[in-house]
């Protein structure tokens, strides 16, 4: 039985995944080029990001050999320790960037606020497979959003208003695939655009910056919206084919902050040109088509809804990190998945995958059922 699990697993899925890691790799690599080579081994961005990569893979294997109707049994609990993680931030968090998210485990810094978006999309998909026959009465809808506003709101006061935009993007797409009807998203829309004079003057000053600089590129040019110009340069000058890898000059030559991470895109376009972006887009719609198969081919309720969410995520983090790159969004300081540097993100995105390899594998009827 073991093995003809196995032979289900998405093997098209997980080669988009690997050709993605080796696509952000060889990107960080010229992002962090040391020309004097005198980078400690463990400091070296590539190795580390390799080392994250491994451990993610390996809890990406672990979590789609567990049969994924375990987790619905133990949403509750997974959510509750994710909100007990999110609270112990505001004790033990370590600052960086700006923002308390992190904690300190020397060898690997650990983002709760990352790990919170698998933990969001297993409780809603249990809570709103769990209520299909009726998923159309308004209760659902507000109930679905109380379970999200708690995290969002716990991530939002880190300030970490990126990863709180995600994890809302997920719960919209989410509730949309249950069935919830078009007309209850208006109403939460309608409140929202009532309520946005209140949000505006809650946002951070640092927030209040990047949307205005996003208004205005040219009013703080060596300030809020340096970046930005950078990055539009670096993709404007990449042409058709690009520079070469490594040979970009606005990355090598540091005039674009960040690139490992954020930007990392900005410095892909410039080396390998409007060519190697169109791949790597590709790529993207490649891996998510395979994550909406598996929703499509799943066996439940709770299995679509998790292929779903997982989609979500991926797509909307892609959406943001590339309207940032290419000012058609206010920055958010949110990576792009599976390329950009950072531990917690792309150890997140693979457990994410392996929930949805979990439910292609067992799409198929099992012999003992």
């Amino acid at each position: 039985m073991t093995r003809r699990i196995w032979r289900n697993v998405d093997w098209p899925l997980l080669g988009a995944v690997l050709a993605l890691m080796a696509i952000g790799l060889a990107a960080i690599h010229s992002a962090t080029l040391d020309p004097t080579g005198a980078t400690p081994f463990w400091e070296d961005f590539v190795v580390r990001q390799a080392v994250y990569g491994a451990v993610g893979l390996i809890l990406m294997a672990v979590v789609s050999a567990i049969d994924y109707r375990f987790y619905r049994g133990a949403s509750r609990f997974i959510y509750v320790f994710g909100l007990g993680l999110l609270g112990l931030i505001f004790v033990f968090g370590q600052i960086r960037g700006g923002a308390q998210s992190w904690f300190d485990l020397y060898l690997f810094p650990l983002q709760p606020s990352e790990l919170i978006k698998i933990v969001l999309i297993l409780i809603l998909a249990k809570y709103l497979s769990d209520h299909a026959e009726t998923i159309h009465q308004p209760t659902h809808l507000l109930v679905s959003l109380v379970l999200t506003a708690i995290p969002v709101g716990m991530v939002y006061l880190q300030p970490d208003l990126g990863t709180a935009m995600i994890m809302v993007g997920i719960w919209a797409g989410m509730a949309w695939a249950s069935g919830i009807p078009i007309w209850q998203f208006g109403l939460i829309g309608a409140a929202g655009l009532v309520a946005a004079p209140a949000v505006w003057f809650r946002l951070e000053e640092y927030m209040q910056g990047r949307i205005l600089a996003f208004l205005n590129p040219q009013s703080d040019p060596s300030g809020e919206s340096y970046n930005v110009i950078q990055a539009l340069i670096s993709i404007g000058s990449g042409g058709v084919w690009g520079k070469g890898l490594g040979q970009g000059t606005q990355s090598q030559l540091h005039f674009l902050r960040v690139r490992h991470t954020d930007f990392i895109f900005s410095v892909f376009a410039e080396e390998l040109g409007f060519v190697g972006s169109i791949l790597l887009f590709a790529l993207f719609v490649f891996l998510l088509w395979r994550i909406l198969r598996a929703a499509s081919i799943a066996r439940d309720g709770f299995g679509r809804l998790i292929a779903c969410g997982v989609a979500m995520m991926i797509f909307v983090q892609c959406f943001v990190n590339l309207g940032v790159n290419l000012s058609v969004l206010p920055a958010t300081g949110l990576p792009l998945p599976l390329v950009s540097y950072g531990g917690s993100s792309l150890i997140t995105t693979l457990i994410g995958i392996g929930l949805v390899q979990s439910v292609v594998m067992r799409h198929r009827k099992m012999e003992f059922e």
